[in-house]
């Protein structure tokens, strides 16, 4: 072949490479138009993020998802909620938001659409609280397209989880793992029903653990969210984060987004906490959790050097709340928390996640640095009211509703006050208390309505029947006379 056919060939050749791309890149634009057509009202945007000086890592060969598919598209559900409630909230973009779209509604009628997890094959189904809050009718749509209206078992918005039932049995369900031995770096798949695109699976890692993001609106609000790269979008609320076995070891609940859409990052729920809250929520109807009483952050380079402390891991002790279970342990402020039950605690995020596992009464021990020593300490928890039985829904409900923390007194206290019976506020938290009164931290309620409060079960059982006005009576320890403050139920 002489040298002027050769020259031809190679022309030939790379005409015909060119006409071919150029063919082929027609031919994507012609068949991606319609898909962003179709999602006229809800914006499309790709979610990968160009860069000439990077290249995506490629997937491990033999790496195969189909497995972890198969197992967890059947138990995960599309959950659709209907509220007559109108919703007022104004209009803006929040960079952490719930996929649901919950804050910056239209003033309308609310329909809210998530995903939600089939955990048991009796019809238990877990979902972010979000999703189903203030709702009058919650609807369930199953994989195989079956249809049910689901019972409200219980919220806590404290994790921004629910547990939602309905009437079947012998579903497929997605088991649990053990969301702690979760690793920074794993494969990982969302599973939901973003933009109502039912059974849609993505795939990423784990790109970190223990996220506080600050997006749940709750004084006792957990985060400890497990981060991941896996495209999730509004709907994907509820639906299940699985490793490569479909065994689930989160709950989606968030993205990072300027935009209210996938944005690169997503955060879930841990499995090992939702495991507590839904048990807790099938059982009693509220989570029965367990408090150490401090207050905490977390240690910074500055203060490891200050104290002398062999790195920048653990959580530093602000204050200890009298008669919690953390002072009746013998912590103090300035202790700096490094291991519960043995396991390493790096974070506030991590310290709350852990400790929220266990309920009152359960007993921890506590690996912690004071003085540059390390020493061990067994825990036992507390409730909200400083006591270590399990409280009902009622009292729940009154705490909550009241915002207040309350301690029994001993009979010296009593005889050095001069009353025969009373209850301490010890700690007021944002709840009715705080808003319609100026009660101070410490104030005696000695009692409700003119009837004696004996203990703090006999104030409870008195205000969980109140309804309308309510006036409070008592003394403060430092201070002469008796008080009165009034607020409605």
């Amino acid at each position: 072949m002489n040298s002027k056919t050769l020259l031809t060939l190679i022309t030939v050749s790379v005409l015909s490479a060119v006409a071919a791309i150029g063919g082929y890149k027609a031919l994507e634009t012609e068949t991606m138009a319609p898909t962003i057509a179709i999602q006229a009202e809800q914006p499309v945007r790709y979610a990968n993020f160009t860069d000439a000086n990077t290249t995506a890592a490629p997937i491990p060969a033999g790496l195969d998802f189909t497995v972890a598919a198969g197992r967890s598209t059947p138990g995960v559900v599309h959950v659709t909620s209907t509220s007559s409630r109108n919703n007022q909230a104004p209009q803006f973009i929040d960079p952490f938001d719930f996929f649901g779209g919950g804050r910056g509604m239209q003033p309308q009628p609310r329909v809210a659409s998530g995903s939600g997890v089939i955990i048991s094959a009796d019809g238990y189904i877990v979902t972010n609280n979000h999703v189903i809050s203030g709702a009058d009718q919650v609807e369930v749509v199953l994989n195989d397209k079956q249809n049910y209206t689901a019972t409200v078992i219980g919220a806590d918005p404290s994790t921004d989880i629910a547990l939602l039932k309905i009437d079947a049995e012998n579903l497929a369900f997605l088991p649990f793992a053990n969301s702690d031995s979760v690793m920074v770096g794993q494969w990982v798949l969302a599973v939901g029903n973003p933009f109502n695109l039912e059974s849609t699976v993505t795939a990423g890692i784990v790109s970190a653990k223990g996220r506080n993001i600050n997006i749940l609106d709750d004084n006792a609000a957990i985060e400890s969210f497990i981060q991941t790269d896996a495209a999730v979008n509004p709907g994907n609320s509820g639906g299940a984060l699985v490793n490569i076995h479909g065994q689930l070891i989160g709950v989606n609940t968030a993205i990072a987004s300027p935009t209210g859409t996938f944005a690169g990052y997503s955060f879930a729920v841990p499995a090992n906490l939702v495991r507590k809250v839904v048990g807790d929520l099938k059982e009693y109807g509220i989570v029965q959790r367990g408090f150490l009483g401090v207050t905490i952050r977390n240690v910074d380079i500055e203060q490891m050097k200050k104290m002398g402390l062999p790195d920048a891991s653990g959580v530093f002790v602000n204050e200890v709340l009298e008669g919690s279970a953390a002072d009746d342990a013998g912590l103090k402020a300035n202790d700096v928390i490094r291991a519960i039950n043995g396991m390493p605690i790096k974070t506030t995020a991590q310290l709350q996640e852990t400790v929220a596992q266990y309920s009152p009464g359960d007993k921890l021990s506590v690996d912690y640095i004071r003085n540059g020593k390390l020493s061990t300490t067994n825990v036992m928890l507390k409730n909200k009211n400083l006591g270590i039985e399990l409280l009902s829904k009622e009292t729940v409900q009154v705490n909550n509703l009241l915002g207040v923390t309350f301690g029994e007194l001993s009979e010296k206290d009593k005889r050095e006050l001069g009353i025969k019976a009373g209850v301490q506020v010890k700690r007021i938290n944002d709840g009715a208390i705080r808003r319609y009164t100026e009660m101070r931290e410490g104030f005696i309620i000695t009692r409700i309505d003119r009837e004696p409060v004996t203990s703090e079960k006999r104030l409870m059982e008195i205000l969980e029947n109140k309804k309308g006005g309510v006036m409070l009576e008592g003394v403060y320890p430092d201070a002469n006379g008796t008080f009165y403050y009034a607020f409605g139920m």
